[in-house]
Protein backbone atom coordinates (compact mmCIF):
# COMPACT_ATOMS: atom_id res chain seq x y z
CA UNK A 1 0.00 0.00 0.00
CA UNK A 2 1.37 3.17 -1.02
CA UNK A 3 2.69 5.82 1.88
CA UNK A 4 2.19 9.74 1.64
CA UNK A 5 3.38 12.54 3.68
CA UNK A 6 0.45 13.59 5.00
CA UNK A 7 0.85 17.51 7.58
CA UNK A 8 -0.60 17.62 10.72
CA UNK A 9 -2.96 20.91 9.50
CA UNK A 10 -3.68 18.06 6.29
CA UNK A 11 -4.56 15.70 8.56
CA UNK A 12 -6.91 17.76 11.05
CA UNK A 13 -8.46 19.36 8.02
CA UNK A 14 -7.49 23.15 8.32
CA UNK A 15 -6.35 24.51 4.91
CA UNK A 16 -3.71 27.02 4.25
CA UNK A 17 -4.56 29.92 2.27
CA UNK A 18 -4.38 30.44 -1.10
CA UNK A 19 -5.05 31.93 -4.41
CA UNK A 20 -7.13 30.69 -7.61
CA UNK A 21 -5.15 29.44 -10.25
CA UNK A 22 -2.03 28.71 -7.89
CA UNK A 23 0.02 29.12 -11.33
CA UNK A 24 3.48 29.27 -8.96
CA UNK A 25 2.92 27.09 -6.33
CA UNK A 26 4.83 23.97 -7.94
CA UNK A 27 8.19 26.37 -7.51
CA UNK A 28 6.86 27.83 -4.57
CA UNK A 29 8.25 27.16 -0.67
CA UNK A 30 5.87 24.72 1.20
CA UNK A 31 5.34 25.58 4.70
CA UNK A 32 7.15 23.85 7.12
CA UNK A 33 6.03 21.81 9.43
CA UNK A 34 5.68 18.18 11.42
CA UNK A 35 5.07 15.14 9.38
CA UNK A 36 4.05 12.22 9.79
CA UNK A 37 3.28 8.92 7.63
CA UNK A 38 -0.06 7.41 7.25
CA UNK A 39 -0.70 4.58 5.24
CA UNK A 40 -3.50 5.33 3.15
CA UNK A 41 -6.10 3.31 4.20
CA UNK A 42 -5.69 4.91 7.48
CA UNK A 43 -6.66 8.66 6.21
CA UNK A 44 -10.08 9.73 6.11
CA UNK A 45 -9.77 9.73 1.68
CA UNK A 46 -11.16 12.63 0.72
CA UNK A 47 -14.23 13.35 -1.24
CA UNK A 48 -15.03 11.77 -4.39
CA UNK A 49 -18.20 10.96 -6.71
CA UNK A 50 -19.14 8.99 -9.31
CA UNK A 51 -21.67 9.19 -12.04
CA UNK A 52 -22.09 7.96 -15.71
CA UNK A 53 -22.53 9.73 -19.00
CA UNK A 54 -23.54 6.92 -21.27
CA UNK A 55 -21.47 4.00 -20.60
CA UNK A 56 -18.72 5.61 -19.41
CA UNK A 57 -17.78 6.48 -15.38
CA UNK A 58 -16.84 9.60 -14.60
CA UNK A 59 -15.18 9.88 -11.14
CA UNK A 60 -14.60 13.33 -9.88
CA UNK A 61 -12.09 14.03 -7.10
CA UNK A 62 -11.81 16.72 -4.72
CA UNK A 63 -8.08 17.37 -4.97
CA UNK A 64 -8.48 19.85 -1.52
CA UNK A 65 -10.01 22.93 -0.79
CA UNK A 66 -8.73 26.46 0.69
CA UNK A 67 -9.83 29.27 1.93
CA UNK A 68 -9.19 32.63 -0.12
CA UNK A 69 -8.90 36.22 0.39
CA UNK A 70 -11.39 38.84 -0.58
CA UNK A 71 -13.19 37.69 -3.57
CA UNK A 72 -13.06 40.97 -5.20
CA UNK A 73 -9.20 41.08 -5.53
CA UNK A 74 -9.57 37.68 -7.85
CA UNK A 75 -13.35 38.37 -9.62
CA UNK A 76 -14.66 41.13 -10.79
CA UNK A 77 -11.38 43.44 -10.27
CA UNK A 78 -12.90 45.91 -13.42
CA UNK A 79 -15.95 46.27 -10.89
CA UNK A 80 -15.99 48.03 -7.24
CA UNK A 81 -15.64 46.12 -3.92
CA UNK A 82 -19.13 47.63 -3.57
CA UNK A 83 -20.79 45.89 -6.58
CA UNK A 84 -18.66 42.54 -5.99
CA UNK A 85 -19.73 42.37 -2.01
CA UNK A 86 -23.51 43.11 -3.15
CA UNK A 87 -23.58 39.97 -5.52
CA UNK A 88 -21.97 37.95 -2.99
CA UNK A 89 -24.07 38.88 -0.33
CA UNK A 90 -27.53 38.54 -2.74
CA UNK A 91 -26.42 34.99 -3.01
CA UNK A 92 -25.76 34.23 0.69
CA UNK A 93 -22.40 34.34 0.54
CA UNK A 94 -19.79 36.02 2.23
CA UNK A 95 -18.13 39.36 1.40
CA UNK A 96 -14.89 39.12 2.55
CA UNK A 97 -13.52 35.25 1.72
CA UNK A 98 -14.09 32.69 -0.21
CA UNK A 99 -13.12 28.96 -0.67
CA UNK A 100 -11.58 27.39 -4.05
CA UNK A 101 -11.63 23.47 -4.57
CA UNK A 102 -9.94 21.66 -7.12
CA UNK A 103 -11.24 19.08 -9.17
CA UNK A 104 -9.63 16.53 -11.34
CA UNK A 105 -11.76 14.24 -12.92
CA UNK A 106 -11.50 10.61 -14.33
CA UNK A 107 -13.65 9.06 -17.17
CA UNK A 108 -13.14 5.15 -17.47
CA UNK A 109 -14.95 4.56 -21.10
CA UNK A 110 -14.16 0.71 -20.57
CA UNK A 111 -10.91 0.66 -22.87
CA UNK A 112 -8.60 3.87 -21.13
CA UNK A 113 -8.75 4.91 -18.02
CA UNK A 114 -8.18 8.99 -18.87
CA UNK A 115 -7.54 11.79 -15.86
CA UNK A 116 -8.07 15.30 -17.05
CA UNK A 117 -5.93 17.35 -15.26
CA UNK A 118 -3.71 16.08 -11.56
CA UNK A 119 -4.01 18.65 -9.11
CA UNK A 120 -1.24 20.10 -7.02
CA UNK A 121 0.68 16.94 -5.66
CA UNK A 122 3.11 16.64 -2.85
CA UNK A 123 3.59 20.81 -3.19
CA UNK A 124 0.34 21.09 -1.75
CA UNK A 125 0.00 18.40 0.62
CA UNK A 126 0.79 20.63 3.83
CA UNK A 127 -2.21 22.49 2.90
CA UNK A 128 -4.07 19.60 2.75
CA UNK A 129 -4.39 19.81 -1.00
CA UNK A 130 -2.89 17.06 -3.49
CA UNK A 131 -5.38 14.57 -2.38
CA UNK A 132 -5.74 12.95 -5.66
CA UNK A 133 -4.04 10.04 -5.83
CA UNK A 134 -5.63 8.52 -2.64
CA UNK A 135 -9.10 9.85 -4.04
CA UNK A 136 -8.55 7.77 -6.98
CA UNK A 137 -7.50 4.76 -4.85
CA UNK A 138 -10.65 5.20 -2.63
CA UNK A 139 -12.75 3.99 -5.87
CA UNK A 140 -10.24 1.70 -6.73
CA UNK A 141 -8.22 2.77 -9.45
CA UNK A 142 -4.33 2.82 -9.26
CA UNK A 143 -2.00 5.36 -10.57
CA UNK A 144 -0.90 2.38 -12.94
CA UNK A 145 -4.50 1.89 -14.40
CA UNK A 146 -4.41 5.74 -15.44
CA UNK A 147 -3.88 4.99 -19.70
CA UNK A 148 -4.09 8.89 -20.45
CA UNK A 149 -3.62 11.95 -18.65
CA UNK A 150 -5.27 15.12 -20.18
CA UNK A 151 -3.49 18.39 -19.35
CA UNK A 152 -6.69 20.99 -19.79
CA UNK A 153 -3.74 23.80 -19.12
CA UNK A 154 -0.97 24.22 -17.47
CA UNK A 155 -1.28 26.28 -14.19
CA UNK A 156 -0.24 24.73 -11.55
CA UNK A 157 -3.32 23.48 -9.77
CA UNK A 158 -3.63 21.06 -13.18
CA UNK A 159 -0.33 20.02 -13.38
CA UNK A 160 1.41 19.43 -9.95
CA UNK A 161 0.80 16.04 -9.37
CA UNK A 162 1.91 15.08 -12.96
CA UNK A 163 5.42 13.84 -10.95
CA UNK A 164 5.83 12.53 -7.79
CA UNK A 165 9.26 12.82 -5.86
CA UNK A 166 10.73 13.36 -9.58
CA UNK A 167 8.95 9.94 -11.23
CA UNK A 168 5.88 10.24 -13.60
CA UNK A 169 3.17 9.96 -10.54
CA UNK A 170 1.03 7.84 -13.63
CA UNK A 171 3.75 5.32 -14.82
CA UNK A 172 1.88 4.00 -17.48
CA UNK A 173 -0.15 6.91 -18.86
CA UNK A 174 0.46 8.67 -22.12
CA UNK A 175 -0.23 12.29 -22.18
CA UNK A 176 -2.32 14.87 -24.26
CA UNK A 177 -1.97 18.39 -24.68
CA UNK A 178 -2.81 21.50 -26.19
CA UNK A 179 -0.41 22.39 -28.37
CA UNK A 180 -0.59 26.52 -28.24
CA UNK A 181 -0.55 25.77 -24.80
CA UNK A 182 2.58 23.55 -24.27
CA UNK A 183 4.04 26.40 -26.83
CA UNK A 184 3.35 29.11 -24.82
CA UNK A 185 4.91 27.79 -21.80
CA UNK A 186 7.81 26.09 -22.97
CA UNK A 187 9.10 29.56 -25.14
CA UNK A 188 12.47 31.20 -23.97
CA UNK A 189 10.68 34.60 -24.26
CA UNK A 190 8.59 33.35 -20.78
CA UNK A 191 11.86 33.60 -18.93
CA UNK A 192 11.85 37.19 -17.21
CA UNK A 193 8.25 37.85 -17.13
CA UNK A 194 5.21 37.26 -14.80
CA UNK A 195 4.64 33.65 -16.67
CA UNK A 196 8.89 32.75 -15.88
CA UNK A 197 7.35 31.42 -12.60
CA UNK A 198 4.50 29.03 -13.75
CA UNK A 199 7.19 28.12 -17.03
CA UNK A 200 9.69 26.42 -14.40
CA UNK A 201 7.05 24.04 -12.94
CA UNK A 202 5.76 23.21 -17.09
CA UNK A 203 9.55 22.78 -17.74
CA UNK A 204 9.65 20.56 -14.42
CA UNK A 205 6.37 18.52 -14.95
CA UNK A 206 5.17 18.74 -18.43
CA UNK A 207 8.58 18.56 -20.87
CA UNK A 208 9.99 15.14 -19.74
CA UNK A 209 6.96 13.44 -20.72
CA UNK A 210 6.82 15.32 -24.16
CA UNK A 211 8.50 12.19 -25.79
CA UNK A 212 5.02 10.58 -24.70
CA UNK A 213 2.43 13.28 -25.43
CA UNK A 214 -0.20 13.69 -28.23
CA UNK A 215 -0.62 17.61 -28.66
CA UNK A 216 -3.93 18.17 -29.41
CA UNK A 217 -5.42 21.84 -31.41
CA UNK A 218 -9.08 22.36 -31.56
CA UNK A 219 -11.51 19.44 -32.20
CA UNK A 220 -8.77 16.96 -31.55
CA UNK A 221 -9.72 13.62 -30.17
CA UNK A 222 -9.04 11.97 -26.90
CA UNK A 223 -10.81 8.62 -27.30
CA UNK A 224 -13.97 8.06 -29.74
CA UNK A 225 -16.80 10.59 -27.71
CA UNK A 226 -14.25 12.83 -26.06
CA UNK A 227 -12.89 15.52 -27.82
CA UNK A 228 -10.80 19.25 -27.51
CA UNK A 229 -12.47 22.14 -28.02
CA UNK A 230 -10.13 25.38 -27.85
CA UNK A 231 -11.32 27.75 -25.16
CA UNK A 232 -8.29 30.79 -25.01
CA UNK A 233 -8.24 33.84 -22.38
CA UNK A 234 -7.59 31.78 -19.20
CA UNK A 235 -4.37 30.54 -20.96
CA UNK A 236 -3.57 31.00 -24.49
CA UNK A 237 -4.36 27.33 -25.30
CA UNK A 238 -6.75 26.38 -22.38
CA UNK A 239 -8.96 23.54 -23.93
CA UNK A 240 -12.28 21.76 -22.43
CA UNK A 241 -13.79 18.79 -23.83
CA UNK A 242 -16.76 17.87 -24.97
CA UNK A 243 -17.86 14.16 -23.92
CA UNK A 244 -20.66 11.85 -24.93
CA UNK A 245 -21.73 8.31 -25.18
CA UNK A 246 -25.22 6.62 -26.08
CA UNK A 247 -26.59 9.63 -26.00
CA UNK A 248 -25.53 11.60 -23.18
CA UNK A 249 -23.33 14.42 -22.79
CA UNK A 250 -21.09 16.64 -20.43
CA UNK A 251 -18.45 19.52 -21.17
CA UNK A 252 -15.62 19.41 -19.04
CA UNK A 253 -14.83 23.56 -18.99
CA UNK A 254 -11.77 23.35 -16.69
CA UNK A 255 -11.19 26.88 -16.12
CA UNK A 256 -13.24 28.72 -17.83
CA UNK A 257 -15.59 29.88 -15.24
CA UNK A 258 -13.99 29.55 -11.81
CA UNK A 259 -16.72 30.82 -9.83
CA UNK A 260 -20.66 29.25 -9.58
CA UNK A 261 -21.75 32.79 -8.75
CA UNK A 262 -19.46 35.72 -9.87
CA UNK A 263 -17.73 34.08 -13.39
CA UNK A 264 -21.53 32.94 -13.87
CA UNK A 265 -24.09 35.45 -13.40
CA UNK A 266 -21.09 38.11 -14.12
CA UNK A 267 -19.27 36.04 -17.25
CA UNK A 268 -17.58 40.05 -18.30
CA UNK A 269 -16.18 40.44 -15.13
CA UNK A 270 -12.82 40.60 -15.47
CA UNK A 271 -10.79 37.53 -13.14
CA UNK A 272 -6.99 38.70 -11.96
CA UNK A 273 -5.84 34.98 -13.24
CA UNK A 274 -7.05 35.14 -16.73
CA UNK A 275 -4.12 35.89 -19.00
CA UNK A 276 -6.11 37.92 -21.71
CA UNK A 277 -9.07 39.40 -19.72
CA UNK A 278 -10.94 40.49 -22.97
CA UNK A 279 -10.58 37.08 -24.55
CA UNK A 280 -11.65 35.16 -21.23
CA UNK A 281 -14.73 36.95 -20.94
CA UNK A 282 -15.71 35.88 -25.06
CA UNK A 283 -14.77 32.35 -23.90
CA UNK A 284 -17.11 32.26 -20.91
CA UNK A 285 -20.22 33.47 -22.94
CA UNK A 286 -19.14 31.86 -25.81
CA UNK A 287 -19.31 28.46 -24.30
CA UNK A 288 -21.81 28.87 -21.70
CA UNK A 289 -24.29 30.48 -24.28
CA UNK A 290 -23.62 26.38 -25.89
CA UNK A 291 -24.38 25.19 -22.23
CA UNK A 292 -27.58 26.91 -21.71
CA UNK A 293 -29.01 26.00 -25.31
CA UNK A 294 -27.80 22.36 -25.64
CA UNK A 295 -29.10 22.48 -22.18
CA UNK A 296 -26.13 20.02 -21.07
CA UNK A 297 -24.32 19.37 -17.94
CA UNK A 298 -20.81 20.84 -17.51
CA UNK A 299 -17.53 19.74 -14.89
CA UNK A 300 -15.96 23.28 -13.95
CA UNK A 301 -12.94 22.20 -12.34
CA UNK A 302 -13.61 25.11 -9.72
CA UNK A 303 -17.01 24.82 -9.13
CA UNK A 304 -18.58 23.51 -5.81
CA UNK A 305 -17.88 20.04 -5.27
CA UNK A 306 -18.84 17.72 -6.94
CA UNK A 307 -18.18 20.75 -9.41
CA UNK A 308 -21.24 18.97 -12.12
CA UNK A 309 -24.24 21.13 -12.80
CA UNK A 310 -25.77 22.98 -15.72
CA UNK A 311 -26.79 26.76 -16.14
CA UNK A 312 -29.89 28.61 -17.15
CA UNK A 313 -29.68 31.96 -19.10
CA UNK A 314 -30.22 35.07 -16.65
CA UNK A 315 -30.24 38.39 -17.11
CA UNK A 316 -26.78 39.36 -18.82
CA UNK A 317 -25.64 36.12 -17.60
CA UNK A 318 -26.10 32.55 -16.48
CA UNK A 319 -27.36 30.99 -13.34
CA UNK A 320 -25.86 27.83 -11.98
CA UNK A 321 -28.09 24.56 -11.02
CA UNK A 322 -26.01 22.36 -9.36
CA UNK A 323 -26.83 18.39 -10.90
CA UNK A 324 -29.29 15.93 -8.62
CA UNK A 325 -30.21 12.70 -9.48
CA UNK A 326 -29.98 12.95 -13.52
CA UNK A 327 -27.22 10.74 -14.49
CA UNK A 328 -29.04 8.32 -11.95
CA UNK A 329 -31.93 7.33 -14.20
Amino acid sequence: MTSFEIGRRALLGTAGLGLIAAPAIIGGQVFAQEKKKLAIDRVTPPDIHKFKVGSFQVLVVKDGARPSGNPGETFGTNQSAETVGKLLADNFLPTDQFVNSFSPTLIDTGSDVILFDTGLGKAGRAQGTGRLVEGLAAAGYMPEDVTIVVITHMHGDHIGGIMEDGKPAFPKARYMAGEAEYSFWTDGARAGTPAEGNQKAVIANVKPHADKMTFLKDGGEVVSGITAMLAPGHTPGHLIFNVESAGRRLVLTADTANHFVLSLQKPEWEVRFDMDKTQAAATRRRVFDMIATDKIAFLGYHMPFPAVGYVEKQDTGYRFVPKSYQFDI
